[in-house]
């Protein structure tokens, strides 16, 4: 009884499970905010009293390069690539709980390889003419597009749940390779980072921009939240109930465009599918419901994403093959624990 007794007493002293969740995002929460903050001081940092908030951040890397033995935090393109990968850590879990409990996993893939194909139209007009805007935005353009295409085809025509989307799937990155090829030869163009993910072509705009994509899915997902999971659980539930559920299936296959098109930089357009999915798959192990796997996905998913670039970092390995893996292990070991 004594023993039984002392077990007791320990598990009590023990924080509770839900008291942790909530640590863990609030953590999480803090580190997109401070990353958030990172974005919006370098670009505002030539504007009076930004410029000195700015130097806090390059004195933290400063600091955190002499405690690590390193020397790539106090450099501005490694807090870009940091705070997009955050971004992602949030957004991608978030999006991929509705996509998963709907079966739509290989919805992120299709319009990976739309966003692909977006992306090469953009390098290809930008050699061509000269446009000097990102190629996410061309990627945004045409992986939104796909998105609506992907919904439509769904609609219309007769065919198995998943043929189009195998159709957009293999038509898009059809044409991505045409536009590769042709672009070589015109004007050079060099889209392997798109394809594997590399820190180094993070720019500042394109933090920027997933930043701003990432205020607006969190705030769409917040907002539309009840009737996305109205939709996704119960969908003749949601159409007896007068809801309009083509617009939230069109809201979430456009919400996972953006979602796919922001991390296609870090991740790849071979691995972007997989932040969508694994850590909601290892969540769902272990979480009791619904909300709490939207929790533990978003956790997993930034634990994944801070000892990805930490093992990428160190090991000089490429960002997105390091990330996708963590979310792997976590997932192994989610299958693994005790119930």
């Amino acid at each position: 009884m004594s023993a039984r007794n002392t077990v007791r007493r320990l598990r009590s002293a023990l924080p509770s499970r839900h008291a942790a969740e909530i640590a863990a995002l609030v953590v999480t929460g803090l580190l997109a905010v401070v990353m958030l903050g990172f974005v919006v001081l370098y670009w505002l940092q030539d504007v009076p009293g930004f410029g000195v908030a700015y130097e806090g951040y390059r004195e933290l890397g400063l600091g955190m390069d002499a405690a690590l033995g390193t020397n790539v935090f106090s450099y501005p393109f490694m807090w870009q690539s940091i705070a997009t990968g955050v971004f992602i850590g949030v957004v991608a879990p978030l999006v991929g709980s509705f996509l998963v409990h709907r079966q739509m996993a290989l919805i992120g893939e299709t319009l990976a390889h739309t966003a692909f194909a977006g992306v090469a139209f953009g390098l290809l007009f930008a050699g061509l003419f000269g446009f000097g805007g990102s190629p996410l935005l061309a990627a945004l353009i045409v992986s939104t597009v796909g998105a609506l295409g992907v919904n439509w085809l769904t609609k219309h025509t007769d065919s198995y749940g998943d043929v189009p989307i195998a159709v957009v799937l293999s038509g898009s990155f059809a044409v991505a390779t045409l536009v590769i090829t042709y672009g070589r030869g015109q004007t050079g163009i060099d889209i392997e980072g798109y394809l594997f993910g590399d820190i180094a072509i993070v720019t500042a705009g394109s933090a920027r921009l997933m930043a701003v994509l990432t205020v607006c899915v969190v705030g769409v997902v917040v907002w539309f939240y009840k009737e996305l999971v109205f939709t996704t659980f119960d969908e003749q539930a949601a159409r007896v109930a007068r809801l309009d559920v083509d617009r939230y299936n069109t809201l979430l296959v456009v919400v996972t465009a953006v979602v796919v098109v922001g991390s296609m930089q870090i991740l790849g357009v071979i691995l972007v599918a997989g932040m969508l999915v694994i850590p909601v798959a290892a969540a769902s192990q272990v979480s009791r419901s619904f909300r709490e796997t939207v929790y533990v996905s978003i956790i997993f998913g930034q634990a994944s994403v801070v000892a990805g670039f930490a093992f990428a970092v160190a090991a000089g390995m490429p960002s997105g093959g390091s990330i996708i893996v963590m979310t792997v292990i976590l997932y192994v070991a989610s299958v693994l624990s005790p119930d």
